[in-house]
């Protein structure tokens, strides 16, 4: 078997009929997405639209003073590629107030930032009737390679069984365009970040990593057959096993008969 994940070829059909169904069950009007410029909030936007139509799609734009403009420009290209309506709403100020009272360090100014652009989402969201559609990958969320409350706090994850480098693959089968697939992923919390600069692995190799566990290798047999050294298929279970607490529900203690997040099942 590949150590590299395959995308099968049912899961666009799967995603489109979770997201309207999803929006049905809610009695939600549609969903909005935050649109970065990068390939995972374009994915999810053009599921969204497969799903429910351009009409039922916002995609809002969340910029910094320092946010790189090319990520706008990208951003305005897929929203116009999509056909959706678009809006543009500047944190600056906000993240500016938080960071006068609390004098973060930059990885805390940056969880401050992602917080602050899911308030505006949960708002304009509200005040729409939709639902908040995340962008975070399977990647991204085994490794905890988010920001809890953060864009961590949405409503519905369309892509959160797509591996990164399956996102990739549906983008390209999808035609969404070849500018933004290709470039290079960051979540734009502070000028020159990039996602595998900060996980200190590349996705191909951590998508790699991760089926291997996934299929229920062990960590030798995972390096052998990723071609990854051993100490970094260490490193990335070690990064499962810390962040487990930021893909669960907050832990309440058993009192009654069901309790929520233990044998309490909707």
């Amino acid at each position: 078997m590949s150590a590299n994940p395959k995308l099968n070829p049912d899961a666009h059909k799967v995603i489109t009929e979770f997201i309207k169904g999803l929006v049905a069950s809610a009695k939600a009007k549609g969903c909005i997405v935050g649109l970065s410029g990068g390939v995972d909030s374009s994915l999810v936007a053009k599921l969204c639209v497969d799903a429910l139509g351009k009409g039922h799609v916002l995609g809002l734009m969340l910029p910094m003073p320092d946010s790189d403009p090319s990520d706008m420009a990208d951003a305005r290209h897929v929203a116009k590629h999509l056909g959706i309506r678009t809006e543009v709403v500047r944190i600056g100020p906000m993240v500016k107030a938080f960071s006068a009272s609390l004098g973060p360090s930059e990885r805390e100014l940056g969880n401050i930032k992602a917080r602050c652009r899911m308030i505006v989402l949960h708002q304009r969201a509200m005040k729409a009737g939709y639902l908040v559609a995340g962008t975070g990958n399977k990647s991204e969320l085994l490794v905890g390679y988010f920001t809890k409350y953060g864009d961590g706090g949405v409503d519905l994850l369309p892509i959160g069984d797509l591996y990164k480098t399956q996102v990739w693959a549906m983008a390209k089968d999808l035609g969404l365009p070849e500018k933004v697939v290709s470039k290079v992923p960051t979540a734009g919390l502070w000028p020159g970040q990039t996602d595998e600069g900060e996980m200190g692995i590349t996705y191909a190799n951590l998508d790699k990593v991760l089926h291997g566990i996934e299929r229920g290798l062990s960590s030798e047999e995972i390096s052998r057959s990723a071609k990854v050294p051993l100490k970094d298929v260490r490193r990335v279970e070690g990064m499962m096993e810390s962040s487990q607490h930021k893909r669960k529900t907050p832990l309440i203690p058993k009192i009654g008969i069901r309790t929520l997040g233990i044998d309490w099942r909707e």
